[in-house]
């Protein structure tokens, strides 16, 4: 199909349905998100330069930084300061702009013009990884500048398929060592070479824990988190990822929203979207740290994919919230299976 009847199509699709977003278009035609807006008149690929073109959008002021999964849309706005790369990893430190940049999956580029001008980010199946609007306050010629910049001539994303993942059954995984590696984590990031070493994903992992650092929970203690945290005022971390970047909220939330399938949080500077109907499993999870123990709660798709993780909030060299603990020590009595509440 070449760009210009894929474009056309896409515009049949939005005559007929306006509020199509562009992901679930693409999906209907048969072509990856990234294919769909390369072939944007709009759009303009970009030079792969990620540490320049990220420590650029510093001059351009307050941004809508927007990371997503299937069923997890997580949305921040403000200045993308503090950004690090080194190699295929990134940082964006920032009380707003929090990201981890995983970069050896970031392949495609684009700035693409309207009335919202953005710069979209997709990996090589042609998924989107990071998308970076204009926001109130953005200065657009800087933002549009920088683009500019960054404008290159390459040939559009043509996706690959997206390997099957290896799957290591459980009899074969050393459980008692597993879980004496587990019981001596010093740190959350640990838990990554944990899982690495011992060729289980993330799911397996948690259905092999130790008994006493991993419960399955029923997925309503999501709106148990949420509702108690907006609530009580309690901040919490909200981590949503992909393959190539998550995105972090520290701090409280305030209006929450249940509309249709989507529970949603739409507070000033951040808004999630959570599409629950995808949600199949949530475990509470804790991991021993020199800090003592880090309470979070997970929760995954039916393909067995990390959607969001919720954490009280905290930094290295200081306990959980006791309110967190408390909070999160309460969804144990959320048994699997249990309806969530109703809207």
């Amino acid at each position: 199909m070449t760009a210009t009847t894929l474009w056309q199509r896409y515009l049949a699709l939005k005559a007929e349905q306006p509020k199509l977003r562009m992901r679930d278009a693409a999906a209907r035609i048969g072509a990856s998100e990234g294919e769909l807006v390369a072939a944007d008149p709009s759009a303009t690929r970009l030079k792969p330069d990620w540490a320049t073109l990220l420590g650029g959008l510093k001059a351009a002021g307050p941004l809508l930084a927007l990371t997503r999964n299937e069923a997890a849309v997580h949305e921040k706005t403000g200045v993308y300061d503090h950004v690090q790369v080194e190699g295929r990893m990134g940082l964006a430190l920032n009380p707003e702009i929090d990201l981890r940049l995983f970069l050896s999956q970031w392949r495609h580029a684009y700035a693409v013009g309207g009335e919202r001008p953005s710069l979209q980010v997709f990996d090589q199946q042609g998924e989107a990884v990071h998308k970076i609007y204009v926001a109130e306050g953005t200065d657009r010629a800087a933002f549009e500048a920088l683009l500019a910049a960054h404008a290159d001539s390459a040939q559009p994303v043509t996706p690959e398929p997206r390997p099957a993942p290896e799957r290591k059954a459980d009899q074969d995984v050393d459980v008692d060592t597993f879980r004496q590696e587990w019981r001596e984590l010093r740190d959350t990031h640990e838990f990554f070479g944990l899982l690495r070493r011992h060729g289980v994903e993330r799911t397996q992992a948690l259905r092999l824990a130790p008994p006493e650092f991993a419960r399955q929970v029923g997925v309503g203690a999501v709106d148990a988190v949420l509702d108690s945290a907006a609530g009580s005022g309690l901040p919490i971390m909200v981590f949503v990822g992909n393959a190539g970047c998550v995105q972090i909220h520290t701090g409280p939330v305030h209006r929450i929203a249940p509309m249709g399938p989507w529970l949603n949080v739409l507070d000033p500077g951040f808004n999630l979207h959570l599409r629950m109907d995808l949600f199949t499993e949530a475990w509470l999870v804790r991991k021993p740290t020199v800090d003592g123990i880090v309470t979070s709660l997970e929760c995954y798709d039916a393909e067995g994919s990390l959607i969001v993780q919720f954490f009280g909030e905290r930094k290295p060299g200081k306990p959980e919230l006791a309110a967190w603990t408390a909070l999160a020590d309460g969804l144990a009595a959320i048994a699997p299976g249990t309806p969530r509440p109703a809207a």
